[in-house]
């Protein structure tokens, strides 16, 4: 197994490092899900994760905000050090973990509030903002994701009502209020048709100046369009982790090779 190399020239550039897995093993009671995982993730990228169906993704990303802490009969040994802190050390800040490190899932959850509240929840949960600056927080966030002039005008209407592809860059803009520095995302474009798909991938694009993106994805064309790295995993395992051109085009192990010329998977 490979991992991302986060070298230079002159040598290891951990300033550059957002999270690094070390030896990551994972159970659901008996069942093995995740094998002697090790990864670096850089700052300031998009990283797909790939693989056939049941192999591990979604579990590995939600390792990274301790998800899978609320799953019964979970157990889990080795580090995930974020910012230079072991999340999985014993008396860890999880609510402060969650905000650092926010999720998207596969359908859009908006919560059955107005637009507005919203995009607001999360900091009138946080702290106690004045009414001006929930409203700069909500413009500044809903800017970010291209929707304020969308939507300026209904901000009080019921979110659901928004299409599906309008209410997942919403949750997106849920998680920007709460400034994250890690957004992860599960399947974010499943749901979505290729043309709203296309529009989520260029906010992806947009948000890795200034986000560290993870996403999982069953779509390799959308791998190959929107990461800068690209991690391959196979039954727990992930089997490679490297710069997305070399994955795609001089893959180091034949299982990657095979599950990318669709051999199988």
């Amino acid at each position: 197994m490979t991992t991302s190399p986060a070298a230079s020239d002159n040598g290891p550039a951990f300033a550059c490092l957002e999270i690094i897995i070390r030896n990551l093993n994972l159970y659901y009671g008996d069942f093995h899900a995740l094998i002697d995982v090790n990864a670096e993730f850089q700052a300031r990228t998009i990283t797909s994760l790939i693989g056939p169906s049941g192999c591990g993704k979604s579990t590995l990303l939600r390792t990274l905000n301790r998800m899978n802490d609320l799953i019964n009969g979970v157990r889990i040994t080795g580090e995930v050090i974020i910012a230079g802190e072991n999340i999985y050390r014993p008396g860890a800040n999880l609510t402060s973990l969650r905000k650092k490190v926010g999720m998207v899932f596969q359908r859009p959850n908006p919560f059955p509030l107005s637009i507005y509240e919203n995009v607001v929840y999360g900091p009138k949960l946080h702290g106690r903002p004045s009414k001006q600056e929930l409203n700069e927080i909500l413009e500044r966030c809903l800017d970010a994701v291209y929707m304020w002039e969308e939507v300026r005008h209904r901000l009080h209407e019921p979110a659901l009502e928004l299409t599906e592809e309008q209410q997942q860059r919403l949750c997106i803009a849920r998680l920007l209020a709460v400034e994250p520095d890690i957004l992860l995302m599960d399947e974010p474009c499943s749901a979505l048709d290729p043309l709203a798909t296309l529009r989520i991938e260029e906010l992806m694009r947009e948000l890795k100046k200034n986000y560290t993106i993870i996403i999982v994805t069953h779509n390799m064309q959308q791998a190959a369009r929107v990461s800068d790295d690209t991690g391959f995993m196979l039954l727990g395992e992930l089997i490679e982790f490297g710069p997305t051109a070399q994955i795609f085009t001089r893959p180091a192990d034949k299982r990657t090779e095979d599950y990318i010329t669709g051999k199988y998977g």
